[in-house]
């Protein structure tokens, strides 16, 4: 496959990054197509460990395009922050992109605080109010930003209206001259890296480069597929690549989805399987489970099939890769939720309401864990009998094959099952 997309198959924080890292050594192009900085990804590379919010994850590799494509928001400032970490680089930027500005990030708090029961859990990044001005038809795209005259006229304008609403809310009212001086210098940095994506993405199609398609979040997270209201507001599904890129839907190749041996969860929202006792504390500890954006700590839980094979329809997987298997080392016992049972009734779906979610009970099957060190494993036939079985099992429940799994943070302790790309 040349033309391949990376999905998170959970509430995120799944290993994306790292599939996209080792996988992107034989890319030519990654191309990030939703979110903004309110995604955190690890790479390591060289031997030192980045954190990337906004960035694709082919940044550190010079001889990578990079594309940030039309369904992103990009917040300037964290740009400015981040690209000053890369030495050397190819990247190109949509003009069709939205951009984020302060007056997002303050509404973001804003509509949180608001909300007196239902908390989303934002990362406060203002990517909801940016997404919500885009489908209101009155956010600013990169094309408006780095054009001096228009961004200057269509800022003031939108921080009156803005200020209109944080004044409601009792919040501080933004600074135009402040925001417009700023901001001018941050459009300066972006503007050699702008053009027409779409256009761009085309022409390595037309030139059979190979492409990976990265996802920020995860399908469960999806604004439509996800558990609403606790979700993010894009899709990171595979099935939205072709509008948040540009290119036909038929030129999407494949998609691996990347799922943890187990379940993790920052912020709200009903996870089914969490382990609530010191087995979930132990695990956050031996697999870092705190948010590379937040640095908030994950909630963790059993793997949850019922979650995976949800994913593989809304949003296609060809198939799996599986991280952070090492973490399950010394765990005696394994459980793998196979189904709900919802009202005494057994179901194999994740329900719309999020009311008859919550009232979901796991159905579980349980395996033997292993207690050898598999950090060093470099072949799938060199895992213990246990853990071999764990990856085929989980396989089997979802019936997708497994194309990859991983024993550790670095890129040689990914393993290679299938050659998919």
């Amino acid at each position: 496959m040349k033309r391949l997309v990376i999905v998170g198959t959970q509430w995120g924080d799944e290993g994306k990054g790292k599939i996209t890292d080792y996988l992107a050594q034989k890319a030519d192009v990654v191309c990030r197509y939703q979110g903004g900085n309110n995604a955190g990804h690890t790479v390591v590379f060289d031997g030192k460990k980045y954190s990337l919010h906004l960035l694709p994850s082919g940044i550190l590799n010079p001889r990578i395009e990079n594309v940030m494509a039309n369904g992103m928001v990009i917040n300037p400032k964290a740009f400015h922050d981040e690209i000053k970490k890369v030495e050397s680089f190819n990247l190109y930027i949509s003009d069709r992109a939205h951009v984020v500005f302060p007056y997002h990030i303050e509404l973001d708090k804003a509509y949180e605080s608001d909300k007196k029961d239902v908390k989303i859990g934002t990362t406060h990044k203002g990517i909801g109010p940016t997404y919500t001005d885009k489908s209101a038809r009155i956010g600013m795209r990169v094309s408006s930003f780095i054009h001096e005259d228009k961004f200057r006229e269509e800022l003031k304008h939108l921080v009156e209206l803005k200020n209109k609403e944080l004044k409601h809310y009792g919040k501080d009212l933004i600074d135009f001259d402040q925001v417009y001086q700023e901001y001018k210098g941050y459009a300066d940095l972006m503007r050699p890296y702008v053009t027409d994506t779409s256009y761009l993405l085309n022409q390595y199609i037309e030139d059979d480069k190979k492409i990976l398609f990265e996802g920020a979040q995860g399908v469960m997270l999806c604004l439509d597929h996800g558990t609403y209201p606790y979700v993010t507001s894009s899709s990171p599904t595979a099935s939205s690549v072709p509008v948040n890129t540009g290119i036909a839907p038929w030129l999407i190749e494949g998609a691996i989805g990347v799922t943890k041996a187990y379940s993790t969860r920052v912020g709200e929202g009903f996870m089914p399987t969490e382990i609530k006792d010191e087995l979930g504390d132990e695990i956050r500890v031996r697999g870092n489970e705190f948010g590379t954006t937040t640095g908030r700590p994950r909630r963790i839980g059993w793997l949850d099939t019922v979650v995976l094979r949800h994913t593989k329809r809304v949003s296609g997987l060809s198939y799996l890769a599986v991280t952070l298997l090492d973490v399950l080392s010394g765990v005696d016992e394994l459980k793998v939720c196979v189904s709900y049972t919802l009202d005494g009734k057994e179901i194999d779906y994740v329900p719309a309401d999020i009311d008859d979610f919550m009232r979901c009970e796991p159905n579980y099957i349980t395996l033997d864990g292993w207690s050898d060190d598999i950090t060093g494993v470099k072949h799938f036939d060199e895992l213990p009998v246990a853990a071999k079985n764990y990856l085929k099992t989980l396989s089997e429940l979802v019936k997708v094959e497994i194309a990859i799994f991983s024993v550790g943070p670095d890129r040689n302790q990914t393993i290679l099952v299938k050659d998919v790309f």
